[in-house]
C-alpha cells in the first residue's frame, strides 16, 4: 500500500475527515444489506477521466434502486474536488465514489426505514493501475453471473457477494482473477473487469446483457473503431477465449491489462500487437480528455 494513504482524508456524509474517522453508522444501509451504489474514478494529470459518464451511471443505478433525495451532480462534484484538494491529488489517484441509501431508524430491509436521505462517500487513494505489466492468469469460476431476470448487472450496486466468491476461487487456484460465465455458459466478464479477445486482428467482447458494460470498455470500443480496428460485441464462448490470439481486461482500477493464461491455456508470452496499440491509444486519450480539477 502507498504510505501516503495512511494520512488521507475522506468525505463521509458531508464532512471531510481523517482516515481513522471515516466511518458510517451500523444502521447505514450499506452495512445492513449492501444497499448502496458506487463508481470508480481515476485522476490523470489534473483531470478526472469520464466523470460525467460515471456520474450518469451513478444516477441511473440510484434511480433503479429507488433512492430518494439523491445529491445533484454539482454537489457530488463539489465533494469530489474538495476531497482531492484536501489530499493534494491531481494525478495517480483512484476514487471510490459510493452513495448509500443512508442511515436507518431501525434494522431491516425496508427502505421506508431510511428517513435521513443518502450518504455520500468519497474515498480517494494514491493508487496506480492494480495489475502491473506482467500479464494476468485467469481461471473460470463456478459462480455464474446472474441474468437480468435475477439481478440486472447494469445496476452498479455494492452487493458484490458473487464477485467475491469468484475471486475466492481465483485466489485458491493461484490466479489473478476469475472468468465468470452467464447461466447459459457464455463468457460474461471477470469478477472485477470486462474482457476482450483478439482473433485475426479483430476485437471482440461479450455483450452487455450479463455484465456491467464498463466505461473503460466503452472507451476502448470507441478508440478501436476510430483507429480502424473491427470491434464487435457478441456472445462469446469460453473456447473462443481459450484459443484467442490475444486477451485483455478493461476497468478503471486496472486500465487495460493483458492476459497470459486462462484455465491453463497459454494465450501469449507478451502483450500482443493489437492490445499494445490500444494501450497506447488509451494512454493518449486520458491525457486529453477528462474534467479539469479546479486549481
Amino acid at each position: 500500500m502507498d504510505p501516503r494513504n495512511q494520512n488521507l482524508y475522506a468525505h463521509v456524509g458531508g464532512r471531510l475527515v481523517p482516515r481513522a474517522e471515516a466511518k458510517v453508522s451500523v444502521f447505514d444501509s450499506s452495512v445492513q444489506g449492501g444497499d448502496a451504489v458506487w463508481e470508480g474514478l481515476r485522476v490523470y494529470q489534473g483531470r478526472v477521466f469520464q466523470l460525467d459518464a460515471h456520474l450518469e451511471r451513478l444516477e441511473h443505478s440510484a434511480k433503479a434502486m429507488a433512492f430518494e433525495k439523491v445529491p445533484s451532480r454539482d454537489e457530488i462534484r463539489a465533494a469530489l474536488f474538495a476531497t482531492l484538494a484536501k489530499n493534494g491529488m491531481r494525478d495517480g489517484a483512484h476514487v471510490r465514489l459510493t452513495l448509500t441509501r443512508g442511515e436507518k431508524v431501525t434494522s431491516g430491509m425496508d427502505p421506508r426505514n431510511n428517513q435521513s436521505g443518502p450518504c455520500l462517500i468519497v474515498l480517494a487513494e494514491w493508487k496506480a493501475p492494480v495489475y502491473g505489466s506482467g500479464g494476468l492468469k485467469l481461471v473460470t469460476s463456478t459462480v455464474r453471473r446472474a441474468p437480468p431476470a435475477v439481478m440486472d448487472s447494469k445496476i452498479h450496486h455494492n452487493n458484490l457477494v458473487h464477485n467475491i466468491l469468484a475471486k475466492i476461487q481465483a485466489n485458491a487456484a493461484g490466479a489473478d482473477d476469475a472468468v465468470m460465465l452467464d447461466v447459459e455458459g457464455y463468457v460474461a466478464e471477470t469478477n472485477a473487469t470486462n474482457l476482450f479477445l483478439v482473433q485475426r486482428s479483430e476485437l471482440h467482447t461479450p455483450t452487455g446483457d450479463h455484465c456491467l458494460p464498463g466505461i473503460t470498455r466503452g472507451v476502448v470500443l470507441r478508440i478501436a473503431r476510430e483507429a480502424g480496428i473491427v470491434a464487435v460485441e457478441r456472445r462469446i464462448s469460453l473456447m473462443e477465449f481459450h484459443t484467442a490470439d490475444e486477451v485483455f481486461t478493461t476497468g478503471t482500477m486496472g486500465e487495460l491489462a493483458w492476459v497470459k493464461e486462462i484455465d491453463g491455456r497459454k494465450i501469449g508470452d507478451a502483450r500482443g500487437p493489437v492490445t499494445s496499440r490500444l494501450c497506447a491509444l488509451f494512454a493518449e486519450v486520458v491525457k486529453r480528455e477528462g474534467t479539469a480539477i479546479p486549481a
